[in-house]
């Protein structure tokens, strides 16, 4: 019982991953009608704003200590962080929660780099066949991540969590389980809780406000809205950048997890498309429901024991369980008849 639950809860940071992002694919697609293969560039973007936050917070002034030496005996040279110069040890503190501070950089950043993609590129595609926004998006998010190899560089670019949020919990604690049979990272777990924040924030905004409601009955009717005097495409334009955001955090909370590098969205994408797939094209419920169920079931594949039934199972299970649902629900799990038909 113990190994089921570990696999579990190893599986909800990976999909809660999944389902921000499939959350973003899909609230593009039923506003917009698009299929946005530039997504998981947004997911990249959002993890190199923690990557910039460090590295503004982590700039410094150098000093020379000359009752120190280096190991070619000249005066040390000291770096000290101008955040801790200005405010002593709130700056280090400053600099320790670089991560959860660049979501006050993510969130402007991606607004501008959502409405830069959709007001500068997509908005002229919203009538063309699929195939055309698959090519045109495809390509954006190639250049993208040229864009961020040639600026931060190939290599990865390590991001630490919080020293108060390292190390692990013994969640088999909590449930009645013996001491160290179910441990879980903490930065993981508050990643999941982000996630469930997060996720439930745009289901309340969407259910629960006028706008939402604008939206959704848009995504229904969008004749019918327009005729009413709305200007819906406003709204979806809206919907855009929040799908942009939201993606984003995703991308700012997952870099302590993966390290930031230029191909992480590429990664992710197709994943994620498959995970759209299966919780049904259109359909928010779906596509959450789905990331969490895949991150799970991915990180039931990747046991040993099952590895040692069938090598390799944990790279294709995603794409099994595509097949078995498009043969069985050709609309996904939660689908709309009329979509992508």
């Amino acid at each position: 019982m113990d190994a089921i639950l570990l696999q579990i809860v190893n599986g909800l940071d990976k999909g809660s991953a999944y389902a921000m992002i499939a959350l973003g694919l899909t609230l593009i697609f039923g506003t917009l009608g698009v299929v946005n293969f530039a997504h998981g560039a947004l997911f990249m973007v959002g993890a190199f704003c923690a990557v910039v936050m460090d590295r503004i917070l982590r700039l410094s002034t150098v000093s020379v200590d000359p009752t120190r030496t280096d190991f070619l005996g000249n005066p040390l040279k000291v770096e000290t962080p101008y955040v801790q110069t200005w405010f002593g040890d709130f700056g280090a503190t400053l600099i320790n929660y670089s991560v959860p501070l660049s979501i006050l950089l993510a969130i402007p950043v991606m607004i501008v780099v959502g409405l830069a993609m959709e007001r500068g590129l997509i908005k002229h595609f919203y009538k063309r066949p699929h195939a055309d926004q698959i090519l045109v998006t495809f390509g954006l998010a190639i250049v993208m991540q040229e864009i961020i190899k040639a600026i931060f560089g190939a290599n990865p670019i390590p991001q630490p969590a919080p020293d108060a949020l390292r190390g692990a919990l013994d969640i088999g604690l909590w449930l009645g389980f013996e001491a160290n049979q179910v441990i879980y990272p903490i930065w993981r777990f508050v990643y999941f809780i982000f996630a469930v924040v997060l996720i439930g924030g745009v289901i309340l905004l969407l259910n629960y406000t006028t706008f939402g409601m604008v939206v959704r009955a848009g995504m229904a009717d969008r004749e019918t809205v327009g005729l009413l005097g709305i200007d819906i495409d406003k709204r979806f334009t809206a919907m855009f950048g929040l799908a942009a955001i939201v993606t984003g955090l995703a991308g700012v909370m997952y870099a302590p997890i993966v390290s930031p590098d230029y191909h992480m969205g590429m990664d992710f994408l197709v994943l994620c498309f498959v995970v759209v797939v299966v919780g049904g094209m259109g359909s928010i419920p779906g596509a959450v429901a789905a990331g969490f169920v895949l991150g799970i079931l991915q990180s039931f594949s990747a046991m040993n024991e099952v590895k040692a039934i069938i090598p390799g199972i944990d790279q294709i299970i995603i794409y099994l369980v595509a097949v078995v649902i498009l043969l069985t629900r050709p609309r996904g799990l939660m689908g709309r008849k009329g979509v992508m038909e």
